[in-house]
């Protein structure tokens, strides 16, 4: 389960293919590879990076357990 970085919301809705928002906060998180970027949407529908909000740590994802890990 994806959790939001800013609100650790656990329910984010998956709105593409490497893509989650959340629902509390209004941001995008686009995840590549085990780096995430943190977008707020603005009222027009464009986004605004986020990411000088977040220290580089808290954006690997190993880290900050915002991805499970696969299992077994």
């Amino acid at each position: 389960m994806v959790h939001c970085p800013n609100c650790h919301f656990k329910d984010l809705g998956k709105i593409g293919s490497s893509q989650y928002y959340c629902w509390r906060c209004c941001l995008e998180v686009d995840v590549q590879g085990e780096v995430m970027s943190v977008f707020q949407v603005e009222e027009d529908g464009s986004l605004s990076s986020l990411d000088d909000l977040f220290s580089s740590e808290e954006r690997q994802l190993q880290d900050s357990g915002l991805i499970p890990k696969a299992s077994g």
